[in-house]
């Protein structure tokens, strides 16, 4: 298993100055297509005791997943699992069909560990998507299907996109992440003005007990009111957080990466004590190692994700984090439970 994985890392490694040299979304594609094909040959990871634990009734094998952007609906969970993820959040995507913005929407700040994107929900839609989870076998750890409105629909009419979007895809999902906060789409973020309103109509739109989660900004002022008010509402967790903007204003879009690490580490600790002892929180930004894992988890992670490091670091990163983060845990006596809120 590890020779397999270390040689597709190796060959990775080889060829990522020549990615580096693409323009990055088109790197992204590239990458994307190699992992399709690789992932049919690839052993499942060995499943850590350590690591396992149970959320909202899903197994997840370890608490490492992969953050949405990176599958917009191609749906390569396969490929995913054997990388060593635990979890796979896909998308975002919207109810209709959107190309999302310009080209080019993605850029690399190599210097700094960093991407920026305006990427625009850019989909195939809902019907799609779904028509490709219709066809995907029983994967060993859960997808989140992360949905948002289309950038043509007023806020207004909002709730209606996110409906459709729910309805068509959650019966596929083991999970169902609102997005309410990409600085992307123009006007999307106010919805966190409102978020109990939108909750309200998930919730009640759904059948069963799927978990159904929103995730924030990093750039609110109180992340942990706009928390309260969802979970008041009837989210089952938070993802904290989404992508921040850039302060030097050098591309116009989500900055993700190292830049980002300690404001989602300061929401994520917030959110955890106004609403982690009710509700699950799932940790991204800027986590690019197992002490970055770690330290998310003590801040009030049940979960982390995992984008940018995945860019920089290659086909190794969830599981050497995976592998890190136990060595971490049994070197504190902790279990992933007693961990979680630590440091809050």
């Amino acid at each position: 298993m590890r020779s397999s994985l270390s040689r597709v890392a190796l060959l990775y490694r080889l060829l990522r100055p020549l990615f580096f040299l693409l323009d990055a979304e088109l790197a992204h594609s590239l990458v994307a297509a190699f992992l399709w094909l690789w992932a049919r040959v690839w052993p499942r990871p060995r499943r850590r005791a350590l690591l396992a634990q149970k959320l909202w009734g899903l197994d997840f094998p370890t608490p490492v997943g992969l953050a949405a952007g990176m599958d917009k609906g191609q749906i390569l969970a396969p490929a995913w699992f054997r990388l060593g993820f635990g979890f796979v959040e896909i998308g975002t995507i919207t109810p209709r069909p959107q190309p999302g913005n310009p080209k080019p929407r993605l850029f690399r700040l190599r210097e700094q560990g960093a991407l920026v994107n305006r990427m625009g929900f850019n989909n195939d839609g809902a019907e799609r998507t779904a028509a490709r989870l219709r066809r995907l076998p029983r994967q060993p750890g859960p997808i989140l299907i992360n949905i948002g409105r289309n950038k043509e629909t007023p806020n207004e009419r909002a709730a209606d996109d996110y409906l459709t979007a729910f309805r068509a895809l959650a019966p596929l999902a083991d999970g169902v992440v609102i997005n309410v906060s990409s600085p992307n789409t123009p006007g999307l973020r106010d919805l966190q003005a409102d978020i109990g309103s939108l909750v309200k109509a998930i919730v009640a739109a759904r059948t069963g007990q799927m978990p159904v989660l929103v995730k924030l900004s990093p750039d609110e002022d109180r992340p942990e009111e706009i928390a309260e008010a969802a979970v008041a509402a009837g989210a089952d967790g938070i993802v904290a957080t989404n992508t921040t903007i850039d302060p030097a204003g050098r591309e116009t879009g989500g900055l993700s990466g190292a830049p980002l690490k300690e404001k989602a580490l300061r929401a994520c600790a917030r959110i955890y004590r106004q609403v982690g002892r009710r509700v699950p929180i799932i940790g991204v930004g800027g986590i690019a190692s197992a002490e970055d894992a770690y330290a998310r988890i003590r801040a009030g992670a049940s979960l982390v994700e995992i984008y940018t490091a995945l860019v920089y670091q290659g086909p190794r990163a969830a599981r050497d984090i995976s592998e890190g983060l136990a060595r971490l845990l049994a070197r504190d006596g902790l279990s992933l439970g007693e961990a979680v809120g630590r440091d809050a």
